[in-house]
């Protein structure tokens, strides 16, 4: 075999298995084929992934004209999940020391997961898929079934017990080594593979695909779309400012792209902006805590059911869930306390001491908008319905109502 074929290809797929994953490895297997490479090694570590694109990545490697050979490294790497169907799909499987494979059970997602029957359907297809996998690749059937309905999960030396891998390989040079001289069977041929001193030819991730990979992450998506609400609220009542409002518009921007590439759940989307609603309406009419507690419940619901069901092998970490609620929660709560006691405050002159004071507009009236009184943000309405306050303009009160304050221009 000549020199110039003396080249193995590696991909290295880390963390969430997602579409940025599958259309790298399909890229990786045409490069593959067209050079004529004598093997493409896939150095794994995922925690695993979507099922659409794991079912994507397994059909490929299985119909793969040129041999693929997945490597779960580096020490301390793991193959779960959705990575477990993967490393199985592959003509040979190694692994490095001090790494594990296994827990292959679909998430059970949404609030309280899927019912009984859903989720019994499930598991049974995901066990009939990995079962099918195994026996194509001569592996062990039986623990790959565990793996998925047990959750089981072994470690590179048990894996080699087992069965569920080919061989146990230090580093790169080790695995070249292990891999030369095996005989592969394709679907029309068995390839020979020459490996040692080969060349290793990697397949870098391109910036755009590690903008996406790192988008493709629900907990990264969850994130960017409470720091986009965050932000937008803070703009609201702070008309002005713009830094918040800005950072807001692109962390929601890039919170919808990321929504886009994962399955999510309108349904969770809407009760997170019900939500939001809520807690902006308890500012404005309020409710002495019922429509916070509303917000509270709402928030905490969609949440929980923000990624659709569908999506069988990635979830939204709890605690990200629970630390983003409570963050949420706890300045909505702040807010409103700060709000109500400031209006309920005992005036410093008569029972309507704030009349009378002058402020800034803070956003045009028109006949509503914001107002600053003593360094504090008002919502005010102008007392002429004809008349428009512009911003920046003086305002002096001419009397309350709620929790709005009536002005007029200042009069010079």
């Amino acid at each position: 075999m000549g020199e110039e074929k003396r080249v193995v290809q590696v991909l290295r797929l880390e963390g969430p298995i997602s579409p940025v994953a599958a259309d790298r490895l399909d890229k990786a297997l045409k490069v593959a084929s067209q050079e004529k490479v004598q093997c493409l090694v896939i150095k794994l570590d995922t925690p695993g992934g979507l099922d659409k694109s794991m079912r994507q990545m397994v059909k490929a490697m299985m119909n793969s004209e040129v041999p693929v050979v997945v490597y779960v490294s580096p020490k301390g790497a793991r193959a779960a999940s959705a990575g477990v169907f993967i490393t199985l799909a592959s003509h040979i499987a190694a692994m490095a020391p001090g790494t594990n494979i296994g827990a292959a059970h679909p998430v059970a997602m949404g609030v309280g997961g899927v019912n009984k029957t859903m989720e019994e359907k499930i598991v049974n297809d995901a066990s009939a898929y990995i079962k099918s996998i195994a026996q194509k690749r001569k592996r062990n059937v039986e623990w790959a079934e565990k793996a998925v309905r047990e959750s089981v999960s072994i470690t590179d030396e048990e894996a080699l017990k087992l069965g569920v891998i080919d061989f146990i390989a230090e580093d790169m040079q080790d695995l070249l080594g292990k891999l030369d001289e095996r005989k592969i069977n394709l679907d029309h041929t068995v390839a020979v593979l020459k490996t040692v001193g080969a060349h290793l030819r990697f397949m870098e991730m391109s910036f755009r695909e590690k903008v996406l990979q790192t988008l493709a992450d629900p907990n990264i998506a969850y994130i960017l779309l409470m720091i986009g609400i965050w932000g937008i609220i803070l703009e609201f009542f702070h008309p002005g400012i713009f830094l918040p409002g800005i950072a807001g518009s692109i962390s929601l921007i890039l919170a919808f792209f990321s929504l886009q590439i994962l399955p999510f759940n309108l349904a969770g989307l809407l009760l997170i902006i019900l939500a939001i609603i809520l807690f902006v309406l308890e500012i404005n009419v309020p409710s002495y805590g019922a429509l916070t507690i509303g917000g509270i419940i709402a928030l905490t619901l969609g949440s929980l059911m923000l990624i659709s069901p569908s999506a069988v092998y990635i979830s939204i970490s709890l605690n990200y869930i629970i630390t983003m609620v409570v963050a949420t929660s706890s300045l909505f709560i702040f807010v409103v306390f700060y709000a109500i006691r400031a209006q309920f405050k005992k005036p410093a002159t008569g029972l309507e001491g704030m009349i009378g004071t002058t402020g800034v507009a803070r956003s045009n009236l028109n006949p509503r908008g914001k107002i600053q009184i003593h360094g504090e943000i008002w919502n005010g309405v102008v007392q002429s319905k004809e008349e428009v306050i512009k911003k920046g303009e003086e305002v002096e009160v001419v009397k309350i109502e709620g929790m709005r304050l009536v002005v007029k221009k200042k009069e010079v």
